[in-house]
């Protein structure tokens, strides 16, 4: 039988779960006839991830988590679980997802916001219990697709493991790894998504020098880009069945690929066409900005980057204009506008993995965001990142 796990993390967010747990999840469930095993509130960094494991250890696999917190929280969740040989009842027992009953008490509420997107009118608290009444209600899950990061260190005599970070929502490096790096320091100042606008601000004028390799979704066979002009996906010019492997040569003021999610914030839909155009197979959507892409930049310099701030403001402020950054297109002279035959501003590629290998010398451009966690590359060495869908009797499930 199904065992039920609430799970409340108490300071995520503006701090309000632990209400919405007394106040609404626990009279709901009592009202329609559902008592947790246990319900638990975490009381310190990673104490999400233990906690979980030592319920499946105690009750086995076949279990469902209604999960009180931010995208970080099942995050910790997620690679506490993928990180952990099986023991106690999980040892042996039959393979079984993990279903998840997502109530949103974090910053940006990725995953929920684009599962259930919002209205336009203010958010209230019915709106945070979407997956909870699918949960009440019996209704169906879906699967998450996981991008799964590995970490290699530069080649050695001695051979070490790559450090592994498995994602749900995003993994990035780039601006929008470096903007989460630091709009860390800001969390207890600014608890909301204001802290990521300042530290997008702050750091807007950089550039990431790296090289990347682009993959193809197996069942696809290519790498596939957005083309703006016919609004579909296109065969990349330099991806072919014979030869799929896409190499792109920097610097990047951006690049960053999401699963399950078309948006980081509930109206910042960087990734649009995940849901627009929804992919077939486990893949990643990655927004690409190479500002040399711009027909009035000719080399990177310190003046090429202050000119290239008002643009790359631009394209972010169209994510927040319902994702219209992945219809941008150069001007012959390097203006942005939104109907033409130039290329594309963003390059907004499907695949089913690819790989950041940074210059050694750049130091920003060593660090990987995986749903909010931050990792950094060593020096000569690298990121490989490949999407994957566990099938129905595995792997991670939301009520929807």
């Amino acid at each position: 039988m199904s065992k039920l796990l609430v799970l409340c993390n108490p300071v995520c967010g503006d701090g309000k779960a632990q209400a919405l747990l007394d106040e609404s999840i626990l009279p709901l469930l009592e009202k329609h006839g559902r008592k947790p095993d246990e319900v638990l509130t975490t009381v310190r960094p990673t104490h999400e991830g233990t906690a979980v494991l030592r319920f499946l250890e105690t009750h086995g696999g076949d279990a469902t988590i209604i999960l009180l917190s931010g995208d970080g929280t099942l995050s910790e969740i997620i690679n506490a679980i993928c990180a952990a040989e099986p023991k106690g009842a999980r040892k042996g027992a039959p393979l079984s997802a993990l279903r998840f009953v997502l109530v949103p008490c974090g910053t940006a509420n990725a995953l929920y916001s684009a599962l259930f997107p919002p209205p336009k009118d203010s958010e209230t608290e019915t709106d945070k219990l979407q997956s909870f009444n699918a949960f009440i209600n019996n209704s169906e899950t879906i699967p998450l697709t996981l991008a799964i990061s590995e970490l290699s260190s530069p080649p050695s005599p001695t051979r070490t493991r790559p450090k592994i970070a498995v994602s749900a929502v995003v993994a990035s490096t780039a601006l929008h790894a470096v903007l989460l790096h630091d709009s860390e320091a800001l969390r207890m100042q600014i608890p909301t998504i204001e802290r990521f606008k300042i530290a997008a601000q702050n750091n807007i004028s950089k550039w990431y020098n790296s090289n990347v390799k682009l993959f193809p979704v197996p069942s696809v066979g290519v790498v596939q880009v957005y083309d703006p002009v016919t609004k579909a996906f296109v065969e990349h010019e330099e991806s072919h069945l014979d030869d799929p492997i896409v190499d792109v040569e920097g610097p990047f003021a951006y690049f960053l690929s999401t699963v399950n999610v078309d948006r980081l914030e509930p109206v910042f839909r960087i990734t649009p066409l995940q849901k627009t155009i929804p992919p077939m197979a486990a893949s990643f959507d990655i927004v690409m900005v190479r500002p040399l892409r711009d027909p009035s930049l000719t080399m990177d310099s310190p003046e090429a980057r202050l000119v290239f701030v008002e643009k790359a403001t631009k394209i972010l402020q169209g994510a927040y204009k319902d994702g219209s950054h992945v219809d941008m297109q150069y001007s012959e002279k390097g203006e942005i506008v939104m109907e033409g035959v130039g290329p594309a501003v963003v390059e907004y590629i499907r695949c089913g993995g690819w790989e950041w290998i940074p210059d050694d010398t750049d130091e920003p451009a060593h660090l990987l965001c995986a749903d909010g966690a931050i990792f950094r590359i060593e020096v000569g060495g690298r990121v490989m990142c490949k999407a994957a869908t566990p099938n129905d009797n595995a792997g991670f499930h939301v009520y929807v």
